[in-house]
């Protein structure tokens, strides 16, 4: 598994591990951190291996080990990819490309972690419904930043598909639509983190724009859930499948329930996208996925609200605080030696 160690990964790994199987998680430790995994460190079956998916010698060597490959790494977050847009695109693309050559010497099925952001501004024509996976997209300028993550992210999906069906890899796609759940930090611009944070401090909860722009938010259990069977399901190989929860919110409506759910005296601020991310940021005002195609082939129904995603992150949060006021070290500092990445939003 590649960014194992990220958000996703953590998730991911203790559903495999918990299933039986025998976890190798790989990461260079450059965004998140290592309390992601440190709870699985000694345990039966699970090895951490310090390193990049860009040595294609230390891939060849875990990919030798394997059978299966989750390619979960990925620059990730608007912050990020705003500030370090080359290095996110050779990250993405190049990683890929190492992942994909492993899968096809080694005959590995392989899951490629995509992300709701190939489809841009949304869906071509003026289509205003979910979005659905078979769809023209609308991208911005390829000179405009706020695309170089969703450009970079399409034609790691096109490699997985040719991949596919000139060298007869098994390949799978994922589009995860903002997974969001314990664990996930909102130092990359992850929202429900980051409003939850604010929300229990009693600051400002920042919405960035006019707050009416739509997303849908699914919890992390339930979008793992979907990849370990999908890349599972023989009739997946050579497709693309959007894994999210189509329950809409507008952003302003999100921060109204975190203060609601945390009981918070915050109140919310708005913010200029200018201000937040400077030039070369573009916004798309609803983003919802269809999930036909992935229900009818694996029969996937996310089971967890917006409120029980909501409340997970606050529960977590809370423990973080509850440590630091015990004036004991947070999660974070007991358990991370560095950072870590990996694809999820």
């Amino acid at each position: 598994m590649t960014g194992g160690a990220g958000f996703i990964g953590g998730h991911l790994s203790e559903r495999l591990l918990s299933d039986g199987h025998e976890v190798i998680c790989v990461d260079d430790l450059s965004t998140g951190g290592y309390a992601n995994i440190a709870h699985l460190a000694g345990q039966p079956g699970f090895q951490f291996v310090h390193g990049s998916v860009l040595d294609p010698d230390l891939m060849d060597r875990l990919a030798a080990r394997s059978d299966t490959i989750f390619h979960l790494a990925a620059a990730v977050g608007v912050e990020l990819i705003m500030s370090r847009s080359l290095d996110g695109v050779f990250t993405n693309i190049h990683g890929t490309e190492v992942v994909l050559d492993q899968a096809r010497r080694y005959g590995h099925r392989t899951m490629i972690a995509s992300t709701s952001e190939v489809y841009g501004k949304g869906a071509y024509g003026g289509h205003t419904g979910a979005l659905r996976e078979d769809q023209d997209r609308v991208v911005g300028s390829p000179l405009t930043r706020r695309w170089s993550y969703a450009e970079a992210k399409a034609l790691d999906e096109t490699l997985a598909y040719l991949f596919w069906s000139e060298r007869s890899v098994p390949t799978v796609i994922a589009r995860l639509f903002n997974v969001a759940g314990p664990r996930q930090s909102g130092r990359y611009g992850m929202v429900i983190p980051r409003f939850v944070d604010q929300a229990l401090r009693h600051q400002p909860v920042t919405v960035f724009g006019d707050g009416n722009q739509t997303r849908s938010f699914c919890h992390v259990q339930d979008a793992v859930e979907g990849l370990i069977r999908l890349v599972q399901h023989p009739g997946a190989y050579g497709g693309v499948f959007n894994i999210g929860r189509p329950e809409e919110v507008s952003i302003r409506h999100l921060a109204e329930r975190v203060i609601a759910l945390t009981g918070s005296r915050s109140t919310i601020r708005y913010v200029p996208y200018q201000q937040a991310y400077g030039d070369g940021y573009e916004d798309t005002r609803r983003r919802v996925p269809d999930i036909t195609r992935v229900q009818r082939l694996i029969g996937f129904q996310p089971r967890r609200d917006l409120d029980e995603i909501v409340r997970s992150v606050i529960q977590d949060r809370r423990a973080v605080i509850q440590d630091r006021r015990a004036g004991t070290a947070t999660t974070s500092q007991r358990r991370q030696p560095g950072p870590c990445g990996q694809e999820g939003e």
